[in-house]
């Protein structure tokens, strides 16, 4: 059945609406698109979209979001998961930016993928992933 819908973003819930949109910058690459400050049923929020490329559309945005008036979010929420060619170069990225490495890079021939584990700077968990060569 065709619903003509498709996944459009991902927003994660954040604590330093700044430090984690500069972190994913750093580390996976994204830009700033655009800041937004509105409300959502009366209540205020902020967010930052974050894209790959010049503009929408290009790649599914990572959107980090902000409820102003609320106690910071649990970190278990999510999982991302984050496709590279370089997983070591990736994993380094991400311990520079204030990231932490939780299971070092090693591979699964079973899987055909090369994996690691890490946590942003607000604890949510990282899965990083490289395909191993066929």
């Amino acid at each position: 059945m065709n619903h003509e819908t498709s996944f459009g973003f991902t927003k994660i819930v954040v604590d330093d609406l700044d430090g984690i949109a500069a972190f994913y910058e750093r580390t996976m690459g994204f830009r700033q698109f655009q800041r937004v400050h509105d409300t959502v049923a009366g209540e205020p929020i902020e967010e930052i979209i974050l894209i790959h490329g010049e503009q929408m559309g290009q790649s599914v945005p990572l959107i980090v979001w902000k409820w102003p008036d609320r106690p910071a979010p649990a970190d278990s929420d999510v999982i991302l998961g984050f496709q590279t060619r370089d997983l070591d170069a990736l994993v380094s990225r991400v311990t520079d930016a204030g990231g932490e490495v939780i299971e070092a890079p090693h591979d699964k021939p079973d899987h055909g993928v090369r994996v690691a584990f890490a946590r942003d700077p607000e604890g949510r968990l990282l899965e990083l992933v490289q395909m191993l060569d066929a």
